[in-house]
């Protein structure tokens, strides 16, 4: 099992993916979410600069947000800084769309996005439509090495539902899900199979990784203790705003483990105006939480949501998600804890495993 750190996007602590790098993190995914956090590409190439092993890449970019040829060519051009260790993380936009008030972007919008912008990293000439208009375009002075397209840049997806992790099989490198967001993590990979063999694709070093909750509880903790509920909070109602933002777009019910908290959740934020709930609900996304929202971290929630326990019961949990598939965990502290918690997992779970 590989370990990876998810990186709240400041552009003057790059620092964080330094230290992940001396602490033996394989990987670092830069988030991308512009009304929050500083701008991802601008963050990947400080880090390119200052680091010399751990891979690179965003966590995940957004297609509603850029186009597909400035997608290609910026994380190209993160690959003439990291090369060889440039990875490129998509996703339909959640958070970053939401906070523009806007939906994810459509399944079938997403795939003919990733399809650009693969064939434009591998240096192909493509047809591709703006404002209507359909012009062939490719990334020209190849040989002048403006950017990296000598060496392949994976591209993986975040996917949680059954279209987009079909999706990774048939077109992409690896699959990441959120858990417990994207269902159990074998099912994830039946799909991941299936839309393989649809397309007659081999899965030859396919990556499988997952962004998880890892709560360690020291000796005689209690499992909501004020340590766990700080640290990790904010991970965890990032996963209740998901849910909640799902569910009023799209309707139905919401999934068990949110249903402890849920009318109680919701009418925390009913006061809000309805045009100006997606700005309350993500205004403090991954960093921290309101006193309410701490008041409905339950041992109900934590258990719903977090690998937690103590720590050879967390590495257990962890052997059983790798016999699934999984090949790596990510995490997500907050800003005022990640150093601890990162050095906390290196220590107790990565020498160990």
């Amino acid at each position: 099992m590989d370990f990876a750190v998810v990186v709240p996007t400041k552009i003057d602590d790059v620092g964080y993916v330094v230290h992940a790098e001396n602490l033996g993190y394989k990987r670092a995914w830069v988030a991308d979410s512009q009304m929050i956090w500083c701008d991802v590409y601008a963050y990947l190439a400080l880090a390119a600069q200052r680091t010399r092993k751990i891979m690179l890449g965003t966590g995940v970019a957004i297609p509603g947000t850029r186009i597909a040829p400035v997608t290609a060519t910026s994380i190209a051009t993160i690959a003439r800084l990291a090369p060889g260790r440039t990875m490129l993380g998509m996703g339909t936009g959640n958070t970053a769309m939401s906070l523009m008030g806007q939906k994810p972007y459509r399944m079938q919008d997403f795939a003919l996005y990733l399809r650009q912008v693969r064939d434009l990293l591998d240096g192909k000439e493509i047809l591709y439509t703006y404002h209507g208009v359909t012009k062939p375009i490719q990334i020209l002075m190849q040989e002048a090495r403006f950017v990296n397209l000598a060496q392949h840049i994976p591209i993986m997806i975040s996917a949680f539902g059954p279209k987009g992790q079909a999706l990774a099989g048939e077109l992409c490198d690896g699959l990441i899900v959120s858990l417990p967001r994207g269902g159990p993590v074998s099912t994830a990979m039946e799909r991941v199979r299936a839309g393989a063999k649809r397309v007659g694709r081999t899965l030859k070093d396919f990556y499988a990784g997952a962004l998880v909750t890892l709560v360690i509880l020291e000796p005689g903790e209690q499992i909501n203790s004020e340590r766990v509920v700080r640290d990790f909070g904010p991970s965890i109602f990032a996963t209740v705003h998901y849910v909640y933002d799902k569910v009023t777009r799209e309707g139905g019910d919401p999934p068990d483990y949110v249903k402890s908290i849920w009318k109680q959740y919701a009418d925390f934020v009913k006061p809000v105006p309805l045009e100006r709930r997606h700005i309350a609900l993500h205004h403090n996304h991954y960093m921290g939480l309101d006193p309410e929202e701490a008041r409905m971290v339950t041992p109900e929630l934590i258990k719903a949501t977090c690998i937690v326990g103590r720590v050879e019961e967390v590495r257990e949990q962890l052997r059983e998600l790798e016999r699934q598939g999984l090949q790596e965990v990510m995490f997500a502290p907050p800003i005022s804890s990640q150093y601890r918690v990162m050095e906390n997992v290196a220590r107790q779970l990565m020498e160990k495993m």
